[in-house]
């Protein structure tokens, strides 16, 4: 190794050390580091504050995917592979700090699928959850554990963990929805399995509509039983869910940092409507500039309706519909609309709850 080389290594290895250990003593202890290694041990105090930091550490960065720019290269994907031989065709929506590691967060996945008329894919299921919301196109399905729902641009779709799924395309343009998904947690935990149906969709085992009309309307039948973490209600129609955010906006003011902002839930518990990723519908009205607010949930932000521009960590974005950006965790962020806009929001907030470490800051404007 060369000396400048070794020391930068050096440096870069004290970094996180604590500021107690005598750094001119170090070099006497280098060959008690070197035995313990080969008993696979290792100090602690060289590495403490690298691991314990005194706030949020992360290597994403804020960033935003205009629809625009980035649809191109989804239809350029059609031509260059099929549904069938993809499994599932989608373009990863990489963190530009996190490059080649399909996060678009530390914890979670970010991607747009693309599915063109007629297409087919196949069913599958996975331990890791997955949310879809809907981009472009119509009359495109998903069915879930045997049961099949229409898609619309503006829906919240869940595929719950280890349900068969598959989606297929009735409709006569493409259908493009945002995949959200918690496997980078998953394989954190070593937790991951996954099954195909050998090519084939699931059989259909239940009308559409049962899951709706069982949990939807603020009513469950007598001798219901739902033992799993996640809604029974697999989608969420966006015509039902604006329609929400519209009375409240006729009901209250706005709030100061989140302007109106409802979270999807379970029915059954009224928990989140899934057990590892928060989901959200926020609208800001035209005008409407919203005070600093930071969390450490890293949130990705779906543009629904409208236009207007967000402020992350002292970096402004613009956007438009369909567009989507990110706001890493703990860095402050604003957003204000120059039309009345509707944003979509999936975070990991809800881990963060159950393990007691979530933590947010409301700013003055």
């Amino acid at each position: 190794m060369k000396p400048v080389e070794g020391a930068r290594r050096e440096a870069e290895e004290l970094q996180g050390i604590v500021p107690t250990v005598n750094l001119a003593a170090e070099e006497g202890r280098k060959d008690f580091y070197l035995r313990a290694k080969q008993q696979n041990l290792a100090p602690l105090w060289r590495v403490l504050h690298g691991l314990v930091t005194e706030k949020p550490v992360t290597r994403a960065v804020p960033a935003i995917w205009h629809y625009a720019d980035i649809r191109p290269h989804l239809m350029e994907a059609c031509e260059l592979i099929g549904a069938a031989e993809a499994e599932r065709r989608v373009m990863v929506l990489e963190n530009p700090g996190l490059p080649g590691q399909s996060r678009i967060t530390q914890s979670l996945f970010a991607g747009l699928q693309i599915i063109l008329p007629g297409e087919i894919a196949p069913a599958h299921r996975h331990t890791a959850a997955a949310l879809r919301f809907i981009v472009e196109g119509k009359n495109a399905f998903t069915a879930v554990a045997g049961e099949r729902t229409m898609m619309a641009p503006g829906d919240f779709v869940i595929t719950p963990s280890w349900t068969w799924h598959d989606h297929g395309n009735e409709g006569d343009g493409p259908m493009v929805w945002l995949d959200g998904l918690d496997m980078h947690i998953v394989n954190m935990l070593a937790a991951s399995f996954r099954e195909d149906m050998g090519g084939m969709p699931h059989k259909l085992e239940r009308p559409e509509g049962a899951a709706p009309a069982e949990f939807g309307n603020n009513l469950l039948p007598v001798d219901a039983v739902h033992r799993s973490q996640t809604s029974p209600i697999f989608n969420y129609p966006y015509r039902k869910s604006r329609e929400s955010l519209d009375t409240l906006a006729r009901t209250r003011a706005p709030d100061a940092w989140h302007a109106y902002k409802m979270k999807y839930i379970n029915p059954v518990n009224g928990g989140w409507a899934m057990p590892t990723i928060s989901t959200w519908l926020q609208l800001v009205p035209r005008g409407l500039r919203t005070a600093p607010y930071r969390s450490t949930d890293s949130t990705v932000f779906t543009v629904v309706e409208g236009r207007g521009r967000s402020s992350i960590d002292g970096e402004t974005f613009e956007w438009g519909p369909r567009d989507i950006f990110v706001a890493p965790s703990w860095m402050a962020h604003t957003h204000e609309a120059s039309t009345d806009a509707v944003l979509f929001l999936y975070s990991d907030r809800v881990i963060q709850e159950k393990l007691d470490i979530w933590r947010e800051s409301r700013e003055k404007a």
